[in-house]
């Protein structure tokens, strides 16, 4: 594989401080964003520029500098994700950021010469939710998704047309576990469960999607090098039910099982979105991204908590 250079809008988030260095080992050249956390992004060898992007003509500048051949978008702004009393509300910077930062650094891109365009997008709720338990890429989304969700989803579908328009490449996420993230040994989702304050909500029957983070990382740069456009899930190979996933969490954790609370409360203490997650999610397939980007994931959620069987090439035959 020739060497890449590589503009990372978001590269000192979650995702992407796994992906810098797994870019890096491959020989490729990183140039990251970030507002905040310059000696973060060096250490893991990339060249940090400090941008706002919601600053169209500053991003823009920051792009063509860095004359990339690939551009990258991990922009998020999540600081609470066990709080999603209002999910519209907590995602509103992220939502943001997935709409008029996606357009600028699309225009920032079109601006440097770039056709090479790899995006963030997520798996982990937007499906129907009706039919198949787990869904491939090419299932509808949700034509009527919960009102404290509307603006998310929206959001959602403006990142994915615009990308996809471009020739881009989409990455749908599940829900991240692992190392940093909220589903981690010392995660907030972890200490939660530890007090028992995540509770299966409801019937639990709506079926979650979630992916290690160092899987996510390498899928995406399976995606930077290979450059197949389209929309690809990212999961990993255990979708299953709230009722199912909740406790075997709490059990790899070492936390005493999840109390169980009656749906109405969900909806009254967490609004409809989360009682949604609860009861009625799908789930998504990996298979197309196994299939045309050669990826394959190394763990399941039932590794939280342990080392987890031995580790598989994440990227398959490539």
């Amino acid at each position: 594989m020739n060497s890449l250079r590589i503009f990372i809008a978001g590269a000192s988030g979650t995702l992407g401080r796994r992906l810098v260095p797994q870019l890096v080992a491959r020989g490729h050249q990183v140039t990251g964003t970030t507002r905040s956390h310059s000696d973060v992004l060096r250490s893991l060898g990339a060249e940090p520029v400090v941008v706002d992007p919601l600053d169209r003509a500053a991003l823009t500048a920051a792009v063509v500098a860095a004359k990339p051949d690939v551009v990258v978008h991990q922009l998020t702004a999540l600081s609470d994700v066990a709080n999603m009393r209002n999910f519209d509300k907590t995602f509103a910077v992220t939502n943001r950021l997935r709409t008029e930062g996606t357009d600028n650094l699309l225009a920032a891109a079109r601006a440097a010469g770039v056709e090479r365009l790899v995006w963030q997008s997520y798996a982990g709720w937007p499906y129907a939710r009706q039919g198949d338990a787990v869904k491939a890429e090419d299932a509808p989304l949700d034509p009527t998704p919960p009102d404290d969700a509307r603006e998310s989803l929206d959001a959602i579908k403006h990142l994915e047309a615009v990308v996809t328009e471009a020739g881009g490449t989409v990455l749908r996420y599940g829900g991240f576990y692992g190392p940093g993230t909220s589903i981690a040994e010392d995660g907030e989702h972890a200490t939660l469960l530890r007090k028992r304050k995540f509770p299966v909500g409801g019937n639990g029957a709506g079926v979650w999607s979630l992916v290690h983070i160092d899987d996510a990382a390498a899928a995406t740069v399976a995606a930077i090098e290979r450059g197949t456009p389209g929309i690809f899930n990212v999961v990993d190979d255990a979708p299953a039910p709230a009722s199912e996933l909740i406790p075997g969490l709490a059990a790899a954790l070492g936390a005493p099982p999840p109390r169980h609370v009656p749906g109405w409360l969900v909806r009254l203490a967490a609004g409809a979105q989360a009682l949604s997650m609860m009861t009625r999610t799908r789930g998504a397939s990996n298979a197309k991204a196994k299939r045309e980007l050669g990826w394959l994931p190394q763990h399941t959620w039932k590794d939280v908590g342990s080392s987890g069987a031995a580790p598989r090439n994440s990227l398959g035959a490539a």
